[in-house]
């Protein structure tokens, strides 16, 4: 297809449409949501009010919440830790509890101690039956008087959290273990709940308080959990991965994690996506990049990925998009998942982490045959869904994507200034240039 940036003939305009008060209708060209804009709105601030901040008590760095370095009993047993190991990381797997303070975890995989979708619910609904390394560590585990004991209280905490009797016989409890070391849902937890340095309770160490190189050894330690839930849940069709930041974004503790839940459903979302896609291969490309070149709403971009401020969305968005071939983000080189750590970590830092969000990962459901790019979108939520959505299904959007542009690229120019960032170009310093994203292979050559 020709360049959208020297094509204004082109049909894109269609999913953009202002109206003489200003008003800026937007269509989702992936989903069909309609949003609109209403002028005047889109100088607010983006935090939403809260609680005066209160002096740190001594501990409170490593023992706030349940997700913090001094409880790493009050979660369930470890699947996994990234760990420091001169100058990069590793990954140390199935940790004791008489192990764990012989390392320090940057990053700790652990089941969720309520899962969405249930053990149970593979086992009764599919016949699922865990793997078999996977039994030999439960079997290993209990068999160590810390892990037993570890494990019958966190049933008796999910038991009790449940309003059921967690004082039941030990055998009775120990049959709901196998959800903590089969399951598949889990939780990826950051290590520190407070920024360094931090005296106050709102410093909280957010994705954007992380240094680059930090981010990154996050997402490679989610993208390296996304694999192995996807090689060891063979009845499940996809693995959603998602970050919630602050309560009005749905998280329980406001310290930083990710989640991940093999589900046995593509989506709704996907569902449509896919419809599209098999009519147009190079729908990313059309109405994703090219789009956002054609309209100035590029963001920023390195060598693996681009950013952009997303079209028709309830929230405002960005949307980070892999130019990788590779459809499956653990079919990533090295590099390519750092490209697209980069631009996503400095999406945050440019948000700031007073900002409720949401982190939502895109790629190809496992039993697609079509490609698609790893993408994932940013959403501020800075307002409440109310009655006029309800009635209309029409969304209004207190920012429009212009807005969210001229936001985050002013904050990137002083974020890259200060090192805060890793390299990048920013807005202007993007050249345009038609379908960058290559998971399409009908471009290739």
């Amino acid at each position: 297809m020709s360049n959208p940036a020297v094509n204004p003939a082109h049909s894109y305009h269609v999913a953009l449409r202002t109206m003489a008060d200003g008003t800026l209708k937007q269509v989702n060209p992936f989903s069909g949501t309609e949003v609109w804009t209403v002028p005047g709105r889109g100088n607010r601030p983006l935090g939403a009010p809260a609680a005066p901040p209160e002096p740190l008590q001594p501990g409170a760095h490593t023992d706030t919440c349940n997700f913090c370095e001094a409880r790493k009993l009050r979660t369930p047993p470890e699947k996994a830790r990234l760990v420091d190991s001169g100058d990069g990381f590793a990954i140390l797997r199935d940790v004791m509890p008489g192990e764990l303070d012989d390392t320090i975890a940057q990053f700790r995989r652990v089941p969720n101690l309520f899962e969405i979708v249930s053990y149970d619910y593979w086992r009764k609904n599919y016949g699922y039956q865990m793997p078999d390394a996977r039994r030999e560590h439960m079997e290993r585990y209990l068999a160590d008087p810390a892990g037993r004991s570890h494990v019958l209280e966190t049933v008796r905490t999910r038991l009790a959290a449940a309003g059921q009797d967690p004082q039941m016989p030990d055998a009775q409890l120990l049959e709901l273990a196998p959800a903590y070391f089969g399951g598949g849902h889990d939780v990826i937890i950051a290590r520190r709940h407070y920024a360094d340095g931090a005296q106050r309770s709102d410093q909280l160490a957010g994705s954007g308080a992380l240094s680059p190189e930090e981010h990154y050894r996050f997402i490679a330690f989610t993208v390296d959990s996304l694999r192995d839930l996807v090689e060891q849940h063979t009845y499940a069709r996809y693995v959603v991965v998602f970050q919630n930041w602050l309560s009005p974004a749905g998280a329980s503790f406001e310290h930083l994690h990710k989640q991940l839940v093999a589900i046995d459903e593509r989506g709704v979302n996907a569902e449509t996506e896919t419809a599209k896609l098999r009519q147009n291969v190079n729908l990313y490309n059309d109405w994703g990049v090219n789009h956002a070149f054609y309209h100035n709403l590029v963001i920023a971009e390195n060598e693996h990925a681009i950013l952009t401020a997303g079209v028709g969305h309830r929230y405002p968005t960005m949307t980070v998009y892999s130019k990788s071939r590779a459809s499956e983000p653990w079919q990533h080189t090295a590099d390519e998942v750092r490209g697209v750590s980069d631009l996503l970590h400095a999406a945050h830092a440019a948000t700031g982490g007073q900002v409720a969000t949401n982190e939502e990962w895109h790629y190809r459901p496992m039993d697609l045959d079509v490609p698609m790019p790893w993408r994932i979108n940013l959403k501020w939520r800075i307002s409440t869904l109310a009655g006029f959505e309800g009635g209309t299904q029409v969304y209004v959007n207190t920012l429009s994507p212009f807005d969210v542009r001229d936001r985050v690229t002013a904050a990137l120019r002083t974020l890259r200034n200060d090192g805060r960032v890793a390299a990048i170009r920013i807005a202007e310093e993007c050249t345009p240039a038609p379908n960058l994203l290559r998971y399409n292979p009908n471009l290739e050559g």
